[in-house]
């Protein structure tokens, strides 16, 4: 029995039972569409604490500049999947914040490159690894392979899905 995030336990088919694509796929919307939901409470929940004026879908960001460092807007936006008129307000929004700031392009100088201030990664950083100290009481039961085997199943469905 697996609870389904609605307060009711619902039975979740797994593939080794022999259920086929007719149980397993609606079971994986199911799941998808509650993790989802949670994750973007979770999102909105995160970006407060970083600045309670900052946008849930901003700390997407934030997390892309601190993994990757200075980048091009329409590299972010090209990553996060909006257009550029989106990316641009949000950046600005940021800036506004004093989170990100802005500086030319040494190899294309019309080009601005996009970074964390002093104080967006201080922020950033807290929250993150107060957000990783939640996901290890989360997943203190778990083996720290299954953490693993989902977290290459989670890259592996992100991949697919850029490539679509």
């Amino acid at each position: 029995m697996h609870d389904n995030g609605n307060g009711g336990g619902q039975r979740v088919e797994s593939a080794a039972s022999g259920s086929g694509v007719d149980q397993e796929f609606p079971a994986l919307e199911r799941e998808l569409t509650v993790f989802l939901r949670r994750a973007r409470a979770s999102s909105g929940e995160m970006a407060r604490e970083v600045h309670p004026d900052l946008e849930s879908s901003a700390y997407g960001l934030l997390f892309r500049l601190e993994e990757c460092g200075r980048q091009r807007a329409t590299e972010l936006a090209a990553y996060i999947g909006v257009g550029k008129a989106t990316m641009s307000r949000q950046l600005r929004a940021l800036e506004d914040l004093g989170l990100v700031g802005r500086e030319p392009d040494p190899a294309d100088g019309r080009a601005w490159l996009v970074h964390l201030t002093d104080e967006g990664r201080e922020r950033f950083r807290k929250v993150r690894e107060a957000r990783r100290a939640r996901y290890v009481r989360q997943l203190a039961d778990w083996d720290p392979r299954e953490v693993a085997e989902l977290a290459r199943l989670l890259h592996q469905l992100n991949t697919g899905m850029e490539q679509r």
